[in-house]
């Protein structure tokens, strides 16, 4: 048990590494996307508190202005702060959009570096699918943790404190009554989360194997149809492509039942509020403009949180793309080193093999005691069982 834990946290550790390694470039951009995102949050707290002041300051007083402040001054704030809000909101949007895209960019390079240089054993052991599926939607699924779940999720998690600070302060009774529904939210949240990551994980198994399988039967469509394969490999895509389909199906079935309970636990906290509010519970009592507000925030702190679960889908699998990304990556072993040996400008002579055996594995001999001679202008072709040819012209 000791050791399954300590599995668990190495495997842990060795992810969280390898995502800082991802992210280290892009530091300083987070930094300051998650800044602006805390401006946008503080500026999306004060559109509602501006109507609840517009309506117990002013409408139920039956009046326009007090001092400087009336109601037009009033709307030009708030419109201020919308376009404002819109505006570092597009801000946010495209940065984060173009740092997922240049994850993609030097990730990708990387990787297929790796793939161009790794040596052939490597290629032998590693299907062409499989790298194929790392180089494609791996990195593809690495580019969204950075457009859609990094920034984002800073954001949301820093309203929902700030939400639940403001309704604190607004009213301590009323808060508590209203935040009783998050402890069975929690409970919910925690089961179908659960469940859904481990679809999530076995559903990305099932989209690696059809992916590799796709590519390899794309590549090789020529040696299937002299083969007349045909009917065996549209039966093989017809069971990967069913078994994808039922995974993709039930997280559906979750992900809906997901935003759908969330929902009616929102609403059951609003009721709470207002039934409380009307029958004065615990000597509550509070202005139309006050209830106003605190309906909102209320509302709005089940947004983020929703956000932060539906983002858990993009977050896992992103993780284990990156995790099998660096799989390949961390094998440094399969490099070849382009440094080795010494250049020859000027051949001249005869290639002579004697007595020659090798194996890209012990003792799993290819060649096995090979003699020959290259002669000058002569072409020798060497053929292996995969029917690669290698042509010698001297």
């Amino acid at each position: 048990m000791n050791k399954s834990i300590k599995d668990k946290k190495a495997r842990f550790n060795r992810t969280v590494h390898r995502i800082l390694e991802i992210v280290k470039p892009y530091k300083k951009t987070i930094i300051i996307l998650s800044i602006i995102s805390i401006i946008i949050n503080i500026l999306e707290l004060l559109r509602p508190y501006l109507v609840k002041v517009v309506i117990d300051d002013y409408l139920s007083k039956g009046i326009y202005e007090n001092g400087f402040f009336n109601l037009t001054v009033i709307g030009i704030i708030y419109i201020v702060i919308v376009l404002i809000v819109n505006l570092l909101d597009f801000v946010v949007t495209m940065s984060t959009s173009i740092m997922g895209e240049n994850v993609v960019y030097n990730l990708r390079n990387k990787l297929f570096k790796y793939i161009e240089y790794a040596k052939i054993t490597f290629h032998d052991k590693t299907s062409t699918g499989k790298l194929f599926v790392r180089v494609t939607n791996d990195v593809e699924d690495i580019s969204t943790l950075f457009k859609d779940v990094i920034t984002t999720s800073i954001k949301d998690i820093v309203m929902i404190f700030a939400l639940i600070i403001m309704i604190f302060y607004l009213n301590f009774k009323l808060s508590i009554l209203a935040l009783t529904v998050i402890p069975i939210c929690t409970v919910v949240m925690y089961f179908i989360n659960r469940t859904l990551n481990r679809i999530y994980e076995k559903s990305k198994n099932i989209r690696t194997k059809l992916n590799t399988f796709l590519a390899e039967s794309i590549y090789g469509i020529k040696l299937i149809k002299v083969f007349n394969r045909q009917k065996e490999k549209m039966r093989e895509c017809k069971k990967y492509n069913n078994e994808y389909y039922n995974s993709r199906k039930l997280t559906g079935i979750f992900e809906g039942l997901l935003p759908a309970t969330m929902d009616i636990l929102k609403n059951l906290g609003i009721t709470i509020i207002v039934v409380a509010c009307v029958n004065r519970w615990f000597s509550i009592s509070l202005d139309v403009g006050l209830i106003y507000v605190f309906i909102t925030y209320i509302g709005n702190l089940f947004d983020p949180i929703v956000r932060i679960i539906e983002n858990t889908e993009t977050l896992q699998e992103a993780i284990v793309s990156i995790d099998k990304i660096y799989e390949i990556l961390e094998i440094k072993d399969s490099l070849e080193d382009l440094d080795e040996g010494r250049y020859i400008t000027n051949l001249k002579g005869k290639i002579e093999f004697k007595n020659v055996w090798f194996a890209y594995e012990k003792n799993n001999y290819v060649l096995k005691d090979i003699s020959f001679t290259i002669n000058p202008h002569e072409s020798v072709a060497l053929v292996g069982k995969t029917g690669s040819r290698k042509n010698y012209d001297y």
